[in-house]
């Protein structure tokens, strides 16, 4: 119920305030971005290996 109440709100400050998305959407893009580089790092740190060829390339770097 809070989850819909939070969104209801999200809403009508998005319709009230039109560049407020634009806003949300680079903080999920730059929180994104430094997730996968915490997560690149303490791989590498700790020089995990993963079973999956996928997963090893993408945190090869």
């Amino acid at each position: 119920m809070v989850t819909g109440i939070i969104l209801i709100a999200a809403g009508i400050l998005l319709l009230l305030y039109p560049p407020l998305l634009s806003i949300i959407v680079a903080a999920l893009l730059v929180f994104a971005g430094v997730l996968a580089v915490s997560v690149a790092r303490y791989n590498r740190r700790h020089q995990r290996h993963f079973d999956n060829p996928t997963v090893e390339f993408f945190f090869r770097y």
